[in-house]
């Protein structure tokens, strides 16, 4: 009995371990983030409460507690209501003790009342599931069975598994270490672009930009471990998709904006700004640096300023907003791009406000855009008019 019932090597007790961590892994992200708290895809009962036991038995976590908190995080994201922004709270306090800041935020009843609306309120739930104690005991008590004493260790690995890697390292350095695809409004980012340790979670900067979508990866060698396993729940008959981020599809040229045109590049305008960064900033900011090497103090400034330029700016910091104000006191060209970038993050937030005119202000960045005589903007003008929405895919 010391070697359980199972008798593994050690090697394969690693390998189970590695199995059970990322059951739990898989239940937290398609379970608890992508159907509960998104509602990004339908659960068949049968899977949807086997993740819910098996949640119960492996992290003791309540559903309405882990949604609520995380509906309130994305609410008041980068603030000091955010239960645990690194931003705010700094990258230590969230990496190494995110466990407590979920504790602690699960205790606020408010929280759970406003933003845990519409999570399981069952008779388990109700009667079992709240006991945490209760399931990670049973828990500890089946690893002991199966893998003897060193069961004790498996079942403190899977303990710190959630702690660590979701409320540790998505919460903490999902905002603050990484690449973006996108200029979303808070510092979230992609860790790596290969979600598989972390079930997907690792591309968090997507997530934040398209939280609806059941389907974290945007790029092409992107992957997303999660979606796989939905996919294949999707084909057993025991999921639907409701949502995923569309890719911006192109059509043949147009003389002149349409409100198709215009409706596609307000869908996609995450991915327009993205394209503007890295065809007309980055290309003009490359020249201005090759121009500006005889002085080599105004490319140092040029080369910080990279950044800067295609930033969301209500996320630079002092340092970055002297880079790039000085890298727009020494090109005349960066000024131009970078107001026509301004510009056209008006249009979109007067298109979601009060501004019944999308078409005519679009029309008109682009005219003037044109007219810049600045080679990357014109062209990229151009090319709005080939956004569409007719046959744009799902998926």
């Amino acid at each position: 009995m010391i070697n359980g019932l199972l008798d593994l090597s050690i090697w394969e007790m690693v390998g189970a371990t590695l199995i059970l961590t990322h059951l739990t892994i898989i239940s937290v992200t398609v379970f608890l983030h992508r159907h509960q708290a998104h509602r990004a895809l339908e659960l068949h009962p049968l899977p949807s409460h086997l993740f819910r036991f098996w949640l119960w038995l492996s992290t003791g976590m309540r559903t309405k507690e882990w949604v609520a908190i995380h509906r309130k995080h994305h609410v008041k994201c980068e603030t000091e209501e955010d239960p645990h922004s690194p931003q705010v709270l700094g990258i230590k306090k969230v990496l190494w003790q995110g466990a407590e800041l979920y504790r602690e935020a699960a205790e606020v009843t408010e929280t759970l009342d406003k933003y845990g609306k519409g999570t399981p309120d069952d008779w388990l739930e109700r009667n079992v599931y709240r006991h945490s104690f209760a399931g990670i005991g049973l828990m500890l008590l089946a690893d002991v069975l199966m893998f003897g004493v060193a069961g004790v260790t498996v079942w403190a690995v899977q303990m710190l598994w959630i702690p660590f890697w979701a409320a540790g390292v998505i919460n903490g350095i999902g905002h603050y270490w990484g690449y973006r695809n996108y200029e979303c409004p808070d510092a979230a980012t992609n860790i790596v672009p290969w979600g598989i340790l972390i079930g997907g979670e690792e591309l968090h900067n997507n997530h934040h930009t398209y939280p609806n979508s059941a389907r974290l990866s945007s790029k092409r060698w992107e992957f997303d471990i999660g979606w796989l396993y939905i996919r294949v729940l999707e084909m057993l008959g025991l999921a639907r998709v409701k949502k995923v981020a569309r890719l911006p599809q192109l059509g043949q040229p147009k003389s002149a904006l349409d409100m198709d045109s215009v409706r596609a590049v307000l869908s996609n305008r995450f991915q327009v700004m993205a394209r503007y960064s890295r065809d007309v900033i980055v290309p003009v900011c490359r020249m201005e640096a090759q121009r500006s090497c005889a002085n080599s103090r105004a490319c140092a400034w040029l080369k910080r300023a990279r950044k800067a330029l295609v930033r969301n700016e209500a996320l630079l910091d002092s340092r970055d907003r002297q880079a790039l104000s000085q890298a727009l006191e020494n090109s005349e060209q960066l000024q131009v791009v970078y107001s026509f970038k301004q510009r056209l993050q008006k249009i979109w937030e007067r298109s979601g406000t009060h501004s019944a005119t999308p078409l005519a202000d679009l029309q008109e960045w682009c005219r003037q855009a044109e007219a810049t005589g600045v080679a990357m903007l014109g062209e990229f003008a151009g090319r709005l008019h080939r956004y569409t929405l007719e046959n744009a895919a799902a998926r």
